[in-house]
């Protein structure tokens, strides 16, 4: 297959696509910076401008493009930015794709898990409903935008994708040197249901879902055992060899990160990935203790 991808050079992307050349597919990165070369697509998200002659010809589409939601204390101009990063890049990817003399068969957008809100133990299937709050409304507002693809006929698969372990990037990657210095532990009350998945899963599942034509609409990309914040600390510890011992009260949390620790840390939601269990997804890792072993070399 002939694989656009925006976020190519992101967390996520720039190990999806090794992955996919591997495997004998043509990687096509969507930029946003001209270059040269017969590899690139050139997109500016702000105008939802993307050049769609270099676009033509694509078998699949995967957009995984959007500002870092962990990047900055959160205030109104950040999660503008953040909204906009996800919903004006879609809709601007979307509506291209739905232009194209030859539309590619697949559209795969990254959503996130946050799209459920904080939901307690409540066991969030991909049919549940969507929950309320900053992170749900952007992620309902991330999926809506590619509706100009649904309409053109494009299969559109949106991954709800959970705290991704990789020392990389993400959550994992910022506990990383406070539980090697001693200084980890439990956030909050520790109750609050962490649903996580490997860095290796969310490649295995975006190119799982590229040919998969069973998978449409919403799809949670997490493993099949999610975690409480106090059973992921205590693995992590036990992993890197270290005590847990520091907690992290939610007035600190909250104090340190603001909003966005609500959100990010001590929210819950205890995520089950039926439709890719029901597909015959295999999972490389599904078991907590092994995904973070695995991931750090450990």
């Amino acid at each position: 297959m002939k694989i656009a991808i925006s976020g190519a050079s992101g967390l996520v992307g720039s190990a999806l696509a090794p992955l996919l050349t591997s495997s004998g597919d043509e990687v096509v990165r969507i930029v946003r910076l001209r270059v040269d070369g017969d590899d690139t697509v050139f997109w500016n998200a702000a105008t939802g401008n993307v050049d769609l002659a270099a676009l033509e010809g694509v078998d699949a589409v995967v957009h995984l493009a959007g500002e870092n939601i962990a990047g900055a204390r959160w205030n109104a101009s950040v999660k503008d930015r953040i909204r906009a990063s996800r919903v004006r890049g879609t809709h601007a990817i979307a509506t291209a794709v739905a232009s194209l003399q030859k539309k590619p068969r697949v559209l795969i957008c990254a959503s996130a898990i946050g799209y459920y809100g904080d939901r307690g133990d409540e066991e969030c299937h991909d049919d549940s409903q969507g929950g309320s709050g900053f992170l749900a409304e952007v992620c309902q507002a991330w999926e809506d935008a590619a509706q100009p693809a649904r309409d053109a006929g494009i299969r559109v698969v949106h991954l709800r994708i959970g705290v991704i372990l990789s020392p990389k990037g993400g959550a994992l990657a910022s506990m990383l040197t406070p539980f090697k210095l001693g200084l980890g532990g439990i956030m909050g009350s520790g109750d609050q249901v962490w649903s996580w998945i490997s860095i290796d899963d969310v490649c295995g599942v975006i190119a799982h879902a590229l040919r998969d034509e069973s998978l449409s609409g919403g799809v949670n990309a997490v493993a099949p055992a999610p975690a409480t914040n106090r059973e992921f600390t205590k693995t992590l510890g036990h992993v890197l060899s270290r005590p847990t011992i520091v907690p992290m009260p939610a007035f600190a949390a909250r104090l340190v990160l603001g909003e966005m620790a609500d959100h990010l840390i001590l929210a819950s939601a205890r995520v089950v990935p039926q439709r890719l269990s029901t597909s015959g997804y295999t999972f490389r890792h599904p078991n907590l203790e092994d995904a973070l072993r695995h991931v750090l070399g450990r």
